[in-house]
């Protein structure tokens, strides 16, 4: 017990070992659902990209990069070693120790939760396939007056060049998750709040996934897509034939297809992971210019998942509640003491680099 009490009250070890413990809880929850199941564990993007890891593991390797060229620079300039010499001394300096093992650690971790999250996303239509959306479509006319929500986006911003745009930024998910954890995790003078951030991705995961077996539902594009049949052809609408596509694919025999079945509304992942974002790097005080693309990006996002039908109102709103969840509970596992309904002094994180 006392072992369990020290290791608790140090900060930086909990910062470390809090993507791996929610790294092995996903774990956990695909073997059991698999094993049970009978039913394969698929890698969702090998057909795609290779592997989603060595994707990440890119990103992560150009940041470095970016981040041990200009200090091999400045070294360079100082003294009198040679440009290579001085690039081998800041590589061993930043990430030839500790830091190194950590940051690997913290993109496995991410990459298991990843995997496990689409793997339990996938099995969902074979233990739930009571989808609720002739409730949530009833619902959400009962928001909005008697009328859907998309339609009425489409009224206000047009289908012409607005729809282009919200796919861009919609689609931009696939590319802003990597690239935001690679800069969280290199661009940091100390690794905590980027291992916050880590941790609150991978929290964003693992209840997503547990929130799609709460109230299963496709989404308001495949359960009334005459609603959006006015739209233009887009990057959206290829991803949404596509994921259907696997969905059928897998439905039919599971055991033969590659694929993973994506679709599942309830709820929000894109909204809680771009707003947990938002939230983070509002807490720590990074640049003005980052902390407004994020949250003008999460308007953006929440505006395409009602105008393209991914989601219903309420799938959003659950996002936002997820992704705060995943915020406060990330906070707590790593060591920052954020007291959101306690006022601002209570928010111990001042800069990405200062976070105790």
């Amino acid at each position: 017990m006392l072992a369990v009490r020290e290791f608790f009250r140090d900060r930086e070890r909990r910062a470390i070992a809090a993507p791996p413990i929610v790294a092995a809880i996903s774990l956990v929850l695909m073997l059991v659902c698999a094993i049970t199941l009978g039913l394969p564990i698929r890698d969702p993007d090998a057909k795609y990209v290779s592997s989603p890891l060595a994707v990440i593991g890119l990103i992560v390797l150009v940041f470095m990069f970016i981040d041990v060229l200009p200090r091999a620079y400045s070294a360079w300039r100082l003294t009198e070693q040679g440009l290579l010499a001085s690039i081998t001394g800041v590589l061993k300096e930043r990430w030839g120790n500790k830091r190194g093992l950590v940051v690997i650690g913290a993109l496995v971790s991410f990459y298991v939760t990843y995997i496990a999250y689409r793997n339990l996303k996938s099995y969902l239509p074979f233990i739930r396939g009571d989808e609720q959306d002739g409730f949530l479509l009833e619902f959400d006319r009962f928001l909005f007056f008697g009328n859907d929500p998309g339609p009425v986006l489409h009224n206000l911003l047009g289908t012409g060049a607005s729809a282009h745009v919200l796919s861009f930024a919609y689609v931009a998910f696939l590319t802003f998750v990597p690239v935001s954890l690679g800069a969280a995790l290199v661009w940091s003078t100390k690794l905590r709040p980027g291992l916050w951030y880590v941790t609150a991705l991978c929290t964003c995961w693992l209840l997503g996934a547990v929130s799609y077996y709460l109230i299963p539902s496709l989404g308001p594009i495949y359960a009334q897509p005459g609603l959006f049949s006015e739209l233009p052809a887009t990057g959206v609408s290829q991803l949404q034939s596509s994921l259907m596509e696997n969905r059928l694919e897998v439905l039919y025999d599971p055991h033969t297809s590659g694929a993973v079945q994506s679709v599942a509304a309830f709820a929000s992942l894109h909204v809680g992971v771009v707003f947990a974002a938002a939230l983070i790097a509002h807490l720590c005080h990074l640049a003005r210019l980052i902390r407004v693309a994020l949250w003008s990006f999460l308007v953006l996002t929440v505006l395409g998942t009602i105008y393209f039908g991914w989601h219903y109102l309420i799938d959003d709103l659950a996002g936002f509640v997820l992704g705060f969840a995943a915020v406060y509970i990330s906070a707590w596992a790593t060591g920052h003491h954020w007291r959101p309904f306690a006022g601002r002094s209570s928010s111990v994180p001042r800069s990405p680099a200062g976070a105790h």
